[in-house]
Order: structure tokens, then sequence, then C-alpha cells
């Protein structure tokens, strides 16, 4: 059975409130579930955030412990792929500042930095659990990943949620 990071638990009891757990979602070409194991400490910043919302989340809600459906999105086989956590507090995003970045934001001042990062730590890699087999599941129909136009690279889910994907769907060959 996968859980929280056990570590992430006591954390946030201590921080008076309890853990909380995201999807974000990465296109495999930048940095797939296999990239972040291969980085050391199986850890690696999460880059590229333009949606402000998505960005709220990290800004707002995401706290270091938090538990990470990694997934895997703009490809021929997008899915969960992977279990993390959130293993930073946010910075600011230094690919908003790079001419030669697809992310770069020329609006953004260094001062007062738009887009905003956070670490990410791989910790296991999952079998591919992709929309048709969450679609599949009733208790998961009101998932933010499943709602039409739901394309949010960062979304909340729910402590059920969480549990039915990685207690019950994970286990399932």
């Amino acid at each position: 059975m996968v859980t929280a990071p056990t570590h992430s638990r006591s954390s946030h009891a201590a921080a008076g409130r309890p853990a909380q757990f995201w999807l974000m979602k990465s296109e495999p070409d930048e940095c797939s579930i296999d990239d972040a194991l291969a980085a050391p400490n199986a850890t690696v910043p999460w880059t590229g955030v333009r949606n402000y919302q998505a960005r709220n989340f990290m800004r707002d809600d995401m706290q270091v412990g938090d538990g990470v459906l990694f997934y895997h999105s703009s490809c021929p086989a997008p899915g969960i792929a992977g279990i993390a956590r959130v293993a930073s507090g946010i910075r600011a995003d230094p690919t908003q500042f790079d001419p030669a970045s697809p992310y770069h934001d020329p609006k953004s001042p260094r001062d007062a930095p738009r887009w905003l990062l956070l670490d990410v730590q791989a910790l296991r890699k999952t079998r591919l659990i992709g929309l048709p087999e969450l679609r599949a599941r009733p208790e998961l129909a009101t998932m933010r990943l499943l709602q039409r136009g739901s394309r949010l690279s960062i979304t909340p889910v729910s402590q059920d949620e969480w549990t039915v994907i990685t207690t019950e769907l994970m286990t399932l060959r």
C-alpha cells in the first residue's frame, strides 16, 4: 500500500494541517519519472509553470512533504507514472529570466518575479495509469484532472482520490 510519505504526516501535523495531495503534469521529453529518479537525490526543480492558478497552488497551498502523483502529459501514453513528494518551498523560476528558454517571460522583473518553482522528489515509478482507467472508477468522477476543459499542470487531489489511486489502482496489473 502506498500512502503519503510518512515523514510528511508528522511535519504537517506540527504545522497544524494534514498532508495534502497533488497531481503534477510533466511532459516526459522534458522531465519523466525516470529522469526525476535519476537526478541527484531523485529531486528536480519544477520549472516552466506559466499558469497563475497553478502558480498560486505552489505559492499558497503546497508544502514540503505533500504527496504528488507524477503525471506524464502531452505524450502518446499520458497517465500517472509515479509517486513523488514536494521537497522544497518556493523560489523564483530562473527560466523566466533566460531569453533562450521556452519559458522566458520578458515582462517578469527580477526584483518581483512572476513565476515560481519548487522541488519535487520522485519516490518511485509505478505502472502507467491512463485516463481511461481513471475515468472507469466512479469514485474518481469529481477528480479535477477528469473534468472537461481541465488543463492545469498542477491540481489538488483529495485524500479519497489519493487512496483509490495509490492503494487500489496502483496494485492492479
